[in-house]
């Protein structure tokens, strides 16, 4: 039993110290110190990561060989596809897009994507496609840190970009929920999958990947050229005054 503790404190390290919450441009985002330019940047580029997330959810739900595992992995899918047209965690972000200024149809389209961020969203959707069910799995756990992340960015956009409508957090707002069930359950899963050192190794690694990978995605939309993987605002719409 203590293995099997030790190993959770593991990869809860991992994702408490090497999340993403610790990148500079995050920060500076939680400080308000963005411009309108550099936020809506960063939404258009995470868009891409959040589309497919539930291409990766559906590769690993493939990979589990019960039924009641895979109901539980579907909801995932369902959370951010929706259950009808017009609900679900990417239409969430679609309309934080908006909220900011941006046309669905600029995010959909793809155009602004910088090429870091296409490297970094298709390694980790191979990772899934790829990797046992366990790393595959492991790799999620940053959804460990995740809610903690959203109540912070809830209360810096509150506070520092109140020119964002607040309909627009939603998708925040729904993932503080969604997050602690989602990485309560994986835990679960990794912890009772990982009966060898090996096993362990191995879901540590894949939890570490993950953390790079939107470590990176972060770095792409930091080091952007202003002028490459630009988001324009929607015809007509004027900039707020830039700053708190």
């Amino acid at each position: 039993m203590s293995d099997v503790r030790e190993f959770e404190e593991r990869l809860r390290t991992v994702a408490r110290e090497r999340y993403h919450d610790r990148h500079p441009f995050n920060i500076r985002m939680h400080q308000g110190e963005l411009t309108p330019d550099e936020l809506r940047r960063w939404i258009a580029n995470r868009f891409h990561y959040q589309r497919h997330i539930p291409v990766k959810d559906a590769l690993i739900t493939a990979k589990l060989e019960t039924s009641a595992l895979r109901r539980m992995w579907l909801r995932r899918i369902q959370d951010h596809d929706g259950a009808a047209e017009g609900e679900g965690g990417i239409e969430r972000w679609l309309r934080l897009g908006e909220a900011a200024g941006l046309d669905r149809s600029l995010l959909l389209s793809g155009r602004s994507v910088l090429p870091g961020v296409r490297l970094a969203v298709d390694g980790y959707v191979n990772f899934c496609r790829l990797r046992s069910p366990l790393e595959a799995v492991a790799a999620s756990l940053t959804e460990l840190s995740a809610p903690d992340i959203m109540r912070t960015r809830i209360d810096a956009f509150e506070r520092h970009y109140r020119w964002i409508d607040g309909d627009g957090l939603a998708y925040f707002r729904t993932r503080e929920t969604q997050g602690r069930q989602d990485s309560r359950e994986a835990l679960d899963l990794v912890l009772s999958w990982a009966r060898s050192e090996d096993d362990r190794e191995r879901a540590v690694a894949a939890l570490a990947f993950k953390c790079d990978v939107l470590w990176s995605l972060l770095d792409a939309v930091d080091h952007a050229d202003p002028k490459e993987g630009h988001a324009d605002p929607k015809e007509g719409h004027a900039d707020p005054e830039e700053g708190p």
